[in-house]
Parts: C-alpha cells; sequence; structure tokens
C-alpha cells in the first residue's frame, strides 16, 4: 500500500520534537522536520516501500539533529556569552508543526535548564539518551538508528543517563503552583517591589542571559537573589521607558513572560525555573535571531 502524505504530514510534529530537543533551536527543527517530509515523499515517489513510516521519519530526523549538533558545537565555541536554547511557546494557539499539547505534558523535559544539562551529552548520547527516556524506543529501534548494536546503546543511554541526573534541573511538581508563582513574581517586578522579589528568589538563583553579541545581555550568569533583584528592577524600568509591555506565557512548558515593544516587538523571553516554593532560576533570551519564530506575523 502507498504512503499517503497525509500520513506523513501527520508526523511532522513528532519530529519536529525530536529534532527540537536533539539541537534546542526551533528553527533548525523546523527546518529537520521539512527535510524529514521532503525525504520521505521523494523515497515513496521513487518507489521505496516505507512500512513503518514513524520509525523511517524518526531515523531520518534523528540523523539530520546529530550531524547538525556535530557542525554547531564548533560554532557554539565562537558563541558571544552564554547560550541558551531557543524558547519554545507552549501555551499559545495551534501549530501545524509543534504539537503543544504533548509538549505540555513534558514540559520538563523541553524545559530551557533541561536543554542545557542535555549539552553536555555527545550528539550520539543525546540522541540515545532522549529516544529512550523521551519517546520511549526500544534499544534495538535506537540502534538501527544510530549505527549502534542494541547492548551499545544501552551502555550509552546508561552512562548518558548519569550524566544527566548529576545536573537534572528541579521543578516544582504542581503545575498550577509553578503559574501562581510566576504571577506574583511577574507582579513584584512590574511594580520594583525588591522586598517581594527577593523573598520570592531562592538565596542561590541564577540569571542567565543570552544575546549573542548581538543584543545587550548579561556577560555571565547573575547569582543571587538581591544582585538578581536589582537586575529585575532596572530592567523593567528601562522596558516602561520605551513603553514595552511584558506578557505572561510558557515557554518550554515552564512559566515565563515575554517583553514587547510598543509596537508588538518581542525584545526578550524570559522563563522562570521554580523549585521548592522559590524562583531558583531565570532564563533571557534577547538574541534577536533567537526570537524570530515568536515574533508577530511569523509564519
Amino acid at each position: 500500500m502507498t504512503l499517503d502524505t497525509d500520513t506523513i504530514a501527520a508526523l511532522r510534529p513528532l519530529v519536529f520534537s525530536i529534532a527540537y530537543r536533539m539541537t534546542g533551536s526551533v528553527a533548525e527543527a523546523e527546518d529537520i522536520a521539512q527535510e524529514t517530509l521532503l525525504r520521505t515523499v521523494r523515497e515513496r515517489d521513487a518507489g521505496t516501500e516505507i512500512e513503518y513510516p514513524k520509525a523511517y521519519m524518526t531515523a531520518i530526523a534523528t540523523r539530520l539533529s546529530i550531524d547538525h549538533l556535530r557542525s554547531a558545537r564548533a560554532r557554539r565555541e565562537e558563541y558571544v556569552g552564554a547560550w541558551l536554547p531557543e524558547p519554545l511557546l507552549t501555551d499559545g494557539p495551534a501549530d501545524p508543526v509543534v504539537d503543544v499539547a504533548a509538549e505540555a505534558e513534558m514540559a520538563d523535559e523541553i524545559s530551557q535548564a533541561f536543554l542545557v544539562v542535555l549539552e553536555r551529552l555527545t550528539p550520539v548520547e543525546r540522541a540515545v539518551f532522549l529516544l529512550r527516556e523521551a519517546f520511549d524506543y526500544k534499544f534495538a529501534e535506537i540502534g538501527e538508528i544510530v549505527g549502534r548494536n542494541a547492548d551499545h546503546c544501552r551502555q550509552i543511554a546508561a552512562r548518558a543517563r548519569r550524566h544527566v541526573v548529576v545536573a537534572r534541573p528541579r521543578f516544582e511538581s504542581s503545575r498550577e503552583a509553578r503559574a501562581e508563582l510566576a504571577d506574583k513574581f511577574l507582579d513584584a517586578a512590574r511594580a520594583g517591589d525588591m522586598e517581594a522579589l527577593v523573598a520570592m528568589l531562592a538565596d542561590d538563583a541564577v540569571l542567565t542571559g543570552d544575546g549573542g553579541g548581538k543584543a545587550a545581555a548579561l556577560p555571565k550568569p547573575l547569582v543571587g537573589a538581591e544582585r538578581i533583584a536589582h537586575a529585575l528592577r532596572a530592567f523593567f524600568r528601562q522596558g516602561e521607558k520605551m513603553g514595552a509591555i511584558a506578557e505572561r506565557v510558557e515557554l518550554g512548558g515552564q512559566p515565563g513572560w515575554l517583553a514587547r515593544a510598543a509596537d508588538g516587538t518581542i525584545l526578550a523571553a524570559m522563563t522562570l525555573q521554580v523549585a521548592d516554593g522559590h524562583v531558583a532560576g531565570i532564563s533571557s533570551v534577547v538574541n534577536p535571531d533567537k526570537l524570530t519564530h515568536l515574533q508577530p506575523g511569523h509564519s
């Protein structure tokens, strides 16, 4: 039976999810998803019998992602300042590429904090770990995708898991509790309420900014509740002078906000890491290249 185009298109959210977790880039994940679909259609039209389209397209997307990571490593070494993944909006309108509902169910696995932890893995380790942990593939299936045998993949997964467990971020278990604290935190930041901000921040909280040398950002992560509170108050005061507003959203399954200029242009995407009733970390992306997919009118 010929593989129909609707079946291929229906698997696009899956291959996007794999590619985004692998690369940490919405733009690259969209490109990989599109290339995966095109290759599948070409092979089908050439007469290739594709018995298991999900496995077939997963393999293409994973291999393309591994190739991307290998070439990206050198570029990351030259990146100006801290590198953060591109923020993924997970509470917006339905997207033909992103299965927002499915992503929200696995919120911790697509958070910026968790994707940063995955950066310490090699491309193959990252692929094996994600296919096993996030997508529940069998080791034999993973082996066929990455060119290893099942036993070797099992060893790779165990090694990757050890690396991840050490640095895996903690999150408040209740999504409602995270959202409630984020609302109060944003209100305090808007009001410049230092006392409230400090009270909601963990003593060892970390604020990381990513400007990529293309927008003003912190040269290195800022640590400590007092220092972060001062930085946020300054950020909001500057935004107020520019006529900017902060819009509460969910990014990568975690609470955060978008800072919009008066004309609607997004200036920053900030994500909160909430744990033990406090804000333990803040990721601030201001690199305009990483905000393109969030801008008004982007398709």
